[in-house]
């Protein structure tokens, strides 16, 4: 059977974007499909992405898209791919709408769904001032009156996190406190303070926080709130297309790569969050472009017999 493209990119994030450009610069026939779903599209900015700090995200994925357009063997659709399955020396994929592409080369960059706490509240402050990043929202956050809610070792660690932005630091383990001598210790010498009571809800407006309700009736007043937010795979793509998906420090499901992005479909790549053990636009962004061009050697190494992989 023809191929009808030599590499379907899925997703049009920061990785699939990049990866994207760089094979369309390659002269590469690349299908990007894109379901519009970028994690970050709740946050009013991103936080230290050089030449877009601080900018909307929307912007960055519109200036991407727009500077595809200058790349012929390149197109770009929105929707979703519903299902994927291997096929002779390829891959056939079905669109949302039942329309199927045939492909060499899959590049998955479908980032990862965040699930943060489930509290009265939480889903107008996401990504505003209720976030998972200190790096990527601290900035915005800095000097003000700041609470983290986090379980374990955790706990710790996203509190201190949280000191190098602010002084007014409160520990927030929902009624279920699980700190020894060590950890209140090192809590307490940082000026941290630790509230062990049961949340009920997040009381603002706007997308601002400005107080923790608790079940005693009481409320602490607060303007930004550090949160769990544990990620999980968008679909079931991956493991359709024989990619095999392991646990990680953030996810559950974190797709196996090893250094030149192959997952362990060989023929299947991988790059940005779908991937990552820390997951950041910067890194999703050199990720794609990396994985973009080993996909343009193996498929070189086909046409031409060019060794593979690079050493």
């Amino acid at each position: 059977m023809t191929h009808e493209w030599e590499c379907v990119v899925v997703g049009g994030g920061a990785a699939g974007l990049s990866a994207t450009l760089v094979l369309g610069r390659a002269r590469r026939r690349t299908l990007l499909v894109d379901a519009g779903e970028q994690s970050n599209r709740f946050a009013e900015g991103i936080g230290g992405l050089l030449g877009f700090d601080q900018r909307p995200p929307a912007e960055l994925y519109e200036t991407g898209r727009r500077e595809l357009e200058a790349y012929p063997t390149v197109e770009y659709r929105k929707g979703t791919v519903a299902h994927g399955a291997p096929q002779d020396d390829g891959f056939v994929l079905e669109l949302d709408g039942g329309d199927q592409v045939t492909t060499r080369r899959v590049l998955l960059a479908t980032g990862m769904q965040y699930c943060p706490p489930e509290l009265p509240g939480l889903e107008s402050m996401w990504g505003k001032s209720v976030f998972q990043c200190p790096f990527c929202h601290g900035w915005e956050m800095r000097d003000k009156r700041l609470a983290s809610l986090a379980a374990g070792d955790e706990a710790v660690h996203a509190a201190l996190m949280l000191r190098g932005w602010s002084d007014d630091v409160v520990l927030l383990t929902d009624g279920h406190p699980q700190l020894d001598g060590k950890d209140l210790d090192q809590l307490h010498n940082a000026g941290i303070t630790i509230d062990d009571r049961r949340i009920t809800e997040l009381i603002g407006t706007g997308g601002q926080l400005e107080a923790i309700a608790f079940n005693d009736g009481s409320r602490l007043e607060r303007d930004g709130l550090l949160v769990e937010a544990p990620l999980r795979q968008r679909s079931k793509l991956a493991e359709q297309l024989g990619a095999s998906c392991t646990p990680g420090p953030l996810a559950v499901d974190t797709i196996g790569i090893d250094a030149l992005h192959r997952t362990s479909a060989q023929t299947v790549f991988a790059a940005g969050d779908v991937c990552t053990e820390q997951p950041y636009v910067a890194g999703a962004i050199a990720a794609g472009a990396q994985a973009a061009m080993i996909i343009a050697q193996s498929l070189l190494s086909e046409q031409f017999g060019m060794p593979y992989p690079p050493e």
